[in-house]
């Protein structure tokens, strides 16, 4: 009953048979090897962006901090919501690689920015003049920390404002396929055609050992990506074990198969804890939920062998963070169900 993250679950089978078949023999290193290249043209006719310019790095981190760095300058400002990964889990690396660009946070319900609330931050950044941080980038997070998704709609009402001040898109796609799955979008819909210029699409979280894709559908600023990318030390040398994984991943569409059993049993445990009187801090969407129970659960459902985070509750309950993966099956959902019923 392991619920601690996505992070913390094994690897497929599928993708240590492909790291055992891209090892074997000799391949062009940095990059130009061929399994790079044709993950790269999968990404592309995925997304339905021939365009687009694709490049692998190893976490999650390095995705987001470096494509924001790719489009801001120091004295930029990075509009997130206030519980954004970028803000709250990141160590600073945004501000870190972008060589001190502001991350401006904007509040909102459930962990989903709201359009009057970005509108209000726009209006009042970048306009002391010299004095001041100026307007940067739009980061959002889909799906978001606390769990919950943008529809293509949400996203491009959002990126309409800052598009309207001359602002870059950026999305955090560490959970993308579990997004895709809660909204039901095409990959399109989901990223270029609502307004985003750059992707960090996940792997790592949907089974990967350590892998992401940043995507510019806008070829732009890709160079200076690379540049920063080799810079910050994540242009990995042995990059065909970096594709090998993306492409089996990807490979008969087993990222979404993946991110819908997460999802699948995200929603189980809800239903179940919620049949239990549990009630929920955040609407369940994607593959997390965030449960409040009576005090004294916890430790009894650890005692039992459960793994989860604590998380901040109202007085008198307890709060924790449960998190779903591709592996996740009905009989590990329904034992920990049972420790509520039994």
């Amino acid at each position: 009953m392991i619920f601690t993250s996505d992070n913390a679950a094994p690897a497929p089978p599928e993708v240590m048979e492909a790291l055992l078949r891209a090892n074997a023999g000799y391949a062009r290193s940095y990059g130009a090897d061929d399994l790079t290249a044709e993950v790269q043209d999968r990404i592309r006719r995925i997304f339905a962006a021939p365009e687009a310019i694709v490049h692998l790095v190893p976490t999650g981190t390095a995705a987001n901090a470096l494509a924001l760095a790719s489009f801001c300058a120091p004295w930029s400002a990075v509009f997130c919501h206030t519980h954004a990964h970028i803000a709250e889990d990141e160590c600073g690396a945004p501000e870190f690689f972008s060589h001190g660009a502001k991350l401006v946070l904007v509040p909102g319900a459930h962990g989903k920015m709201q359009p009057d609330a970005l509108a209000q931050a726009l209006a009042r950044t970048g306009t002391g003049g010299v004095h001041g941080v100026q307007r940067g980038m739009l980061s959002l997070t889909n799906v978001t920390e606390a769990g919950t998704v943008y529809t293509a709609t949400e996203t491009a009402a959002l990126t309409a404002l800052a598009r309207a001040q001359g602002l870059p898109c950026h999305l955090d796609g560490a959970r993308f396929a579990n997004a895709l799955i809660a909204t039901g979008a095409a990959p399109a819909d989901l990223t270029w055609r609502a307004g985003i210029d750059v992707l960090s699409f996940g792997g790592t979280k949907n089974g990967l050992l350590g892998v992401e894709a940043v995507v510019f559908f806008h070829p732009e600023k890709a160079w200076e990506f690379e540049l920063r990318r080799k810079r910050a030390g994540h242009l990995v040398s042995k990059s065909r074990y970096l594709a090998a994984q993306m492409a089996a991943m990807l490979t008969d569409e087993r990222w979404l198969h993946w991110a819908s059993q997460a999802n699948a049993m995200a929603a189980r445990l809800a239903q179940g804890l919620q049949a239990a009187g549990v009630t929920m801090a955040h609407p369940v969407q994607g593959n997390i939920l965030f449960p409040q129970w009576h005090l004294g659960t916890s430790t009894r459902l650890r005692a039992a062998g459960a793994m989860f985070y604590d998380m901040p509750a109202p007085e008198g309950q307890e709060g924790a963070r449960l998190v779903t993966s591709w592996c996740t099956s009905p009989a590990e959902v329904d034992a920990f169900l049972s420790l509520f019923t039994g």
